[in-house]
This record gives structure tokens, sequence and C-alpha cells, in this order.
């Protein structure tokens, strides 16, 4: 574990001297120090480290949760569903129809439209850290679009399980999605209308019991949420979302800072430990037809949710690249694909494809200004004073607005 921190803290150091961003440097670490790589291995099996993994994916989201303010859910409910829902058109449709293409068979197919139609929630908080636009005007549909994907995905999951399982019983994933859907209903009635027990309940002048009191809640929701069926992430983002709104908002997220950091490096490696290089060379033309599948379908996206809030070219290129990456959903599926005796391309095909967009979407994000030029009303006005308004709504917004 100490090894993984400083191989990490070492890459990160080399990388930012060149401008490169975390996320692809904590996975190339694992990578380079994991059991599919010659040379120095700190770790021989990626499950060793999986708790520590889970912690710093549920630190990422509750994170997320904090800075997302519960009024931004309730002020824009119908634009963030439609947007949502057009994000998942795009990219289940095209995931679906790619795998149909493939001709690896119905339930490899099924696989796919998963691996390709969902985001990475870690790395889109990471990116939205990273780039400080947590306060910027197009980080609502974005979280919006992450939201809308988790709920979507508990019933993916519910209606895929059985599939994978040879089961042909539609009750009992009927059974399962209700319930997941069921949590999430009260999850979010106890965000709307709890937050001042919740608040009353977590406050105290104490830093020490403070910290133990928000990482246990976090933790626990993100169990219970397992247990229903939910993503443990989004658990730990409502979790955030309620303590957020609370009056012990602004020291918990000073408090959870360095943690998330941390145990987000974590995560990283982790998932670079579970990459076999060896693997890819075989499904590398799939993979490059599915990552520009997927940028396509991306940008796609981007321009139909600025549309629908009426934003510009650069917020449209920020929505597009930020959501570009994919990540522990698809090794999720990769894992169950395996177990379930799938295809044997499956699982170094997502790994690749992965691989891939972990790396590009931070790039890409960070240069979005680049996509804005070519997107439709992206070319850039000069004003008398010499500056370039293209895309200005998208901009040099503080990294935390007061709602």
């Amino acid at each position: 574990m100490g090894g993984a921190f400083v191989a990490a803290a070492v890459l990160a150091r080399l990388g930012g001297r060149i401008g490169l961003p975390t996320i692809p440097l904590f996975i190339l670490a694992g990578i380079l120090l994991g059991p599919h790589t010659p040379g120095v291995v700190l770790v021989s099996d990626p499950h060793d480290l999986e708790m520590l993994s889970a912690l710093g994916l549920v630190l990422l989201l509750f994170y997320l949760g904090l800075e997302f303010h519960i009024d931004d859910l309730k002020a824009g409910g119908r634009n963030m569903a439609l947007a949502g829902g057009i994000y998942l058109a795009l990219n289940v449709g095209a995931g679906l129809g790619f795998g149909f293409a493939l001709g690896w068979g119905v339930s490899e197919a099924l696989v796919l439209a998963g691996v390709l139609g969902f985001s990475s929630s870690a790395i889109v908080t990471k990116i939205l850290v990273d780039t400080s636009r947590l306060g910027n005007p197009e980080t609502k549909p974005i979280l919006g679009i992450i939201v809308v994907e988790d709920v979507f995905i508990a019933l993916y999951l519910a209606a895929l399980q059985p599939i994978l399982s040879g089961a042909d019983s539609l009750s009992g994933a009927l059974v399962d999605g209700g319930k997941a859907f069921g949590f999430l209903i009260a999850l979010a009635l106890v965000a709307r209308y709890g937050t001042r027990v919740v608040g009353r309940l977590i406050n105290t002048p104490d830093d020490e019991i403070l910290t133990i009191s928000f990482l246990g809640a976090a933790v626990l929701m993100a169990g219970v949420s397992e247990w229903f069926g939910v993503a443990d992430a989004i658990g730990a983002f409502m979790v955030g979302l309620m303590l957020g709104s609370t009056t012990s908002g602004k020291r918990i997220l000073k408090l959870v800072h360095p943690l998330r950091d941390a145990f987000g490096a974590i995560f990283f490696f982790v998932f670079g430990l579970s990459i076999n290089p060896g693997d890819l060379p075989g499904v590398v033309w799939p993979v490059l037809i599915a990552v520009a599948l997927t940028l396509s379908m991306n940008v796609i996206s981007g321009i139909t949710a600025a549309r629908i809030y009426r934003f510009g070219a650069q917020p449209a290129a920020n929505i597009a690249t930020t959501l570009l990456a994919r990540g522990e959903f698809a090794l999720i599926l990769a894992t169950m694909a395996a177990a379930a005796g799938l295809d044997s391309r499956l699982s170094p095909f997502i790994a690749g494809y992965v691989l891939v967009l972990a790396i590009m979407a931070p790039l890409a994000a960070g240069r979005s200004e680049w996509l804005a030029r070519v997107l439709p009303g992206g070319k850039p006005k000069t004003t008398e004073a010499g500056e370039d308004d293209a895309g200005a709504s998208g901009s040099s917004v503080p990294e935390r607005t007061s709602v």
C-alpha cells in the first residue's frame, strides 16, 4: 500500500512538470507495478486493495455530493432527465449496435451496451475537480446525466443478471429493479425533506468526531445502497448531498479533501493493476472503433445538452469531454461476463477500451477549447479589447458558487 502511494506520487510529480493530468498517471503506476508487467510487482492480486479502492470511489462521489447543492437538483430536474435520457439513448444504443456488429453473441452485445453506455463517475468527478469546473454552469447537466445514469444502471443490472446467469425469471428482475428504484426514491426524499434532522445529528464542534461521523455515514450508506442493488457510489453521493446542505457542510468539505485525494489515487492505481497489456493487441481494432464511436456520441450528446440548457460551444465541449471516460462500471461488467463464460475476447476488449478513454478523457477535458472551436457557434469573436468571447459561459467561473 505504501509503495502504491509513493509510485502514484512520483509519477504524478513527473507528469505535473509537463502538464499531464493525474488520472492516467495513477493508472500507469498500477500497470507498471502490477502482476501483468515485468519488473517490480508491488501487488500480485488487485483484490488485496479492493476495499481501499472502493473507499476511494465512495469518497470521490461523497465529495461531489457535498459540492452539488440539493437546490441544483430541484431547479432543473426536467432538463436533467431530458439530457440524461438523450445521453443514454445515444450511447447505450450505439453500444448495443456495436455489439451486434461484432458478432460475438447476443449476451455479449447486451454487455457491450453497458460498457459503451455509461460514464465513469469517479473519473468525471476527478476531472471536474482537477479542472476547477465544479462551479461552472455546465457542471449541472454533467452531474444530472451522472445521476440519471446511476438510476438506469440499477435497472440495467437487474435485467442483465438473469440473462447472464441463464435464468428466465422476468418477475425476479422486476422485483430487483423495483427494490433499487424504491431505495433511490427514499434517499431522494430524505435529501429533500430530512436535511434539518440530518444536520442536527451530524453537527459537532469537534473535528475528530465530525470526521468519523461523516465518513461512517458515507461508507455505511454506500454498503446499504449496494445491498439494495444500487451503485455504492450513488449512495455516497446522496449522503454528500444531504450533508452539504447542513451547517457543517463547509467544515466537512474541508475535512474530507485530503481523504478524497489519497484514496482516490488508490482507486485509479488498483484500476491499473487489473489491466494486462499483453491481452490488448488482439482487440486493437475493435477498441479503436469503439473509442471513435463513443467520442462521436459524446460530442452529439454534449451539443444536445448544451442546447437544452441554452449554453454555447465551450460548455458543450466541456460536457462532451468530461463525460467521455469509462471506468469502474465497465470493469464490473467485464467481471460478470467472465464469470458467465462469455466470449474470451470481451475482457481484454473492455480493459483496452477503458484504458484508452481513461487516458483520453482528462487530456481532452483539459483542452476542450480545441473541440469548442469546431462546434456550431464555436468560432471565436474578438472584442475591441482583444478578448475571446466564444463560449464565455463556460470559462473562468469560481470553483464553488452560492445557491
